[in-house]
């Protein structure tokens, strides 16, 4: 039987019953499983399976107890299409992997669908109504409220950056006028929106179960690792991966799924101005420094929580690294946890000039249009020299950032969406936020 424990050393261990609705640990960590049910995830085959059934096959090797919630259950229900990721080629050695062509239009749909799906199944058994709270820099709120908006037991608070996402982005999240939907612009960054979540996941002063759907949870993780199953499968040999990074969470996934079996050979994380993981990736020294505005929001992240399961499985212990981070708004990997980083990760910075002219000249070269996020890791991919096929992970549709796009692209023609919204504004303030919680669902 797999348990769950805290990456900082709660004692409790939770079931996978219990992680379905989890946030942070109570000692502020996050959950990881203490084993899986198959070591090794090459040892699984999609043969004639759908794309949902071999992610159902793949849960299930995870943990033989998610079997009750993912059999006969709709993983995908937001899907217009099969949800199987598309693979393009873009040179020689270089490939593309889709992730856009879910109901919002980006990478966040393939973990939240079936985490929406699965929280609501598992709060029916309770006889429970949840409350999740997420942050966003751009893409998670938007799936987030997709995954649960039609949801009996689930009402969902998203809080993000004011001012600081796409407009499309933004329309996205506050155009879903629900009884169950509360949207709030953080006049603040993105960490201050995830700081407020987090603060509000373990204080709880709802009085309710409180759920977390961001990255935290490890049924994203789950749902993610999925991708990379299967995304190893298209091939003969080992691949590299080039990553958009912002909260370190599909970056991480594909980290686990290396460390379980999968020929995955280097991990490239592609940065915008806001490079603290190209900084900790370089150095081993995880130091946030102010969050800037950029091109590409959805990495405006000087914090990535998601971090805290690499750090944990590097060193085997993420208390002391946290402790020492709480203390001086900085800390350090020991020399060995270091080598080991370094061994599998490399990443490189983009500026906001350097991606807009990325977007125009990958499509003069290509013929293809990426969004700002994926042309970084694209541009990562096409650069990487060591002549082995390196697939780019494409994690959000370019519509989703046309106004950035038009700046590189003249002829590139803008989509909007031309719904009424309804969402408040509020200072990074915890007080202003539970009150505003409680008026819209008390």
């Amino acid at each position: 039987m797999v348990s769950y424990f805290s990456t900082r050393g709660h004692k409790d261990p939770l079931s996978f019953e219990d992680v379905i609705l989890s946030g942070v640990a109570p000692d502020k960590g996050l959950y990881l499983p203490d084993s899986i049910t198959l070591e090794n995830l090459t040892y699984l085959t999609q043969e004639d399976l759908s794309y949902e059934d071999f992610v159902k096959t793949i849960f299930i090797a995870l943990d033989k107890a998610s079997a009750p919630y993912v059999e006969g259950l709709s993983l995908y229900p937001g899907f217009e299409n099969s949800p199987e990721p598309t693979l393009i080629e873009v040179d020689n050695t270089t490939l593309v992997m889709e992730l856009f062509h879910g109901p919002t239009k980006s990478f966040k749909d393939y973990a939240l669908q079936p985490l929406g799906a699965i929280a609501d199944k598992r709060l029916t058994e309770l006889g429970e109504r949840g409350l999740v709270i997420v942050a966003t820099s751009g893409d998670t709120g938007s799936a987030a409220i997709e995954a649960v908006k039609d949801s009996e037991n689930i009402d969902i608070v998203v809080l993000h950056p004011a001012n600081k996402i796409s407009e499309y982005q933004r329309k996205q999240m506050t155009s879903v006028i629900k009884d169950n939907v509360l949207n709030i612009a953080i006049n603040g960054s993105y960490d201050d929106c995830q700081r407020l979540a987090k603060e509000l996941l373990q204080d709880n002063p709802f009085k309710r179960r409180i759920i977390s759907l961001n990255s935290i949870n490890w049924l994203r993780v789950m749902g993610q690792v999925s991708y990379y199953v299967w995304l190893t499968k298209q091939f003969t040999s080992p691949i590299n991966v080039a990553i958009p990074s912002g909260n370190f969470g599909n970056a991480y996934s594909a980290w686990y799924g290396r460390s379980h079996g999968l020929p995955i050979k280097n991990i490239l994380c592609s940065t915008n101005i806001n490079d603290v993981l190209k900084r900790f990736i370089d150095t081993g020294v995880l130091e946030p420094k102010e969050t800037h505005p950029s091109v590409a929001p959805s990495m405006d992240i000087q914090i990535p929580s998601s971090l805290e399961r690499l750090i944990y499985d590097l060193s085997g212990d993420a208390s002391g690294f946290y402790k020492s981070f709480g203390e001086n708004s900085k800390a350090e990997l020991d020399e060995e946890s270091f080598k080991a980083l370094k061994h599998i990760f490399s990443s490189f910075t983009f500026n906001d000039d350097e991606i807009k002219n990325k977007i125009s000249d990958l499509y003069s070269e290509f013929e293809i249009i990426f969004d700002p996020h994926t042309a970084t890791s694209v541009s990562m991919a096409v650069e990487n020299s060591n002549n082995m096929t390196t697939v780019a992970v494409a994690t959000a549709s370019p519509e989703k950032f046309a106004q950035t796009i038009t700046q590189s692209i003249k002829e590139y023609k803008e989509v909007n969406i031309n719904k009424g919204e309804d969402y408040v504004e509020l200072d990074a303030n915890l007080d202003s936020i539970v009150d505003s919680v409680q008026s819209k669902f008390n």
